[in-house]
């Protein structure tokens, strides 16, 4: 019989595809995030096959060393900054991804978060819930329109193209764009015009939201000089990955009024926040639930089991991620 070990509670669904195969499954329920050492000394309780992780297992050489037998290491997300790939190819072990169909998810929170912003609809809440609201004001929590204003995607892949598709078609918002590769799908459906330097859009953009994934390349690409660029009526959203903005220079850019608002659904020192961010009232932070949809994490549950079923089954898998 086959073993795996599946490292925090995720849908249903592929504990029942997985059982439905015949193999074993251990789940760990319990709520916090487990440690190097809680995952180490679970893995080593019995002889497991494959392992299903999440974005919060730090999983590397001191994994690796302590259960050498285990092949397949399944992230439950589309990113796998947490897993040591370079390490993996080195040893021979595969690394999988769930790269599903739920870019409309993020997208719509993206949405959500501008909207958010421009209205000061958090603001207005806490306001309200703290017993202040005297009756209506004029000047009472005066936001922007969203309407028209510029947005500035910094990478256009599936979830730009949507957040792309919202804003042009449902607030007439010109569009503008950088990637490393350019996306003429964007360009011709949504008008969107091409930037060769990320600066450019930075410049421009009344609106920037992040959709890029986390390399080296992209860690801290939002920093204190290009926070500089961007315009002081300009909003920052980042439902990518949280090291992609310095958020020591994001606190600092928000209190001198260098850009107007940001929203976080993601957080450099996740689930830690940078000192002062929490008590910047322009900011928007929700705990990286972009894609916390059912639909969409049921789908990347049944992703996450096939690729561990087509390893055990077929030797093969169709999500490696290098």
């Amino acid at each position: 019989m086959k073993n795996i070990y599946i490292t925090r509670q995720i849908p249903e669904i592929a504990v029942e595809m997985l059982r439905a195969k015949g193999y074993s499954i251990d789940m760990n329920m319990k709520e916090a995030i487990p440690s190097q050492t809680d995952i180490i000394e679970a893995l080593q309780r019995k002889p497991y096959d494959a392992v299903i992780t999440l974005l919060t297992d730090k999983i590397n050489a001191k994994i690796f060393d302590a259960v050498p037998n285990i092949k397949l290491f399944a992230n439950y997300a589309t990113g796998f900054d947490n897993i040591d790939v370079v390490e993996a190819r080195k040893r021979g072990i595969l690394v999988t991804n769930t790269p599903g169909n739920y870019a409309y998810c993020i997208a719509e929170h993206t949405i959500a978060l501008m909207i958010g912003l421009t209205t000061r609809m958090v603001e207005a809440d806490t306001f309200v819930r703290a017993g202040k609201y005297q009756g209506w004001d004029p000047m009472l929590f005066v936001g922007t329109d969203l309407e028209k204003k510029t947005l500035g995607l910094i990478g256009a892949g599936r979830i730009g193209e949507r957040v792309a598709h919202h804003a042009s078609r449902g607030f007439d918002m010109p569009v503008i764009y950088y990637d490393v590769v350019r996306n003429e799908k964007i360009e011709k459906e949504y008008g969107a015009k091409y930037y060769p330097k990320v600066e450019d859009v930075l410049k421009l953009a009344d609106v920037v939201s992040l959709h890029v994934p986390l390399l080296d390349s992209t860690k801290h690409l939002i920093n204190d000089a290009r926070l500089k660029m961007m315009k002081p009526t300009a909003f920052l959203i980042n439902t990518s990955r949280g090291p992609v903005v310095d958020e020591k220079a994001l606190v600092k850019a928000l209190q001198r009024g260098t850009i107007r608002g940001a929203g976080l659904d993601v957080f450099e020192l996740e689930p830690k926040l940078v000192e002062g961010l929490a008590e910047l009232p322009n900011v928007i932070l929700t705990p990286h639930i972009a894609s916390a949809r059912e639909s969409a994490r049921n789908e990347m549950a049944k992703i996450a089991a096939d690729n561990v079923i087509d390893f055990l089954e077929k030797g093969t898998v169709k999500n490696l991620v290098y």
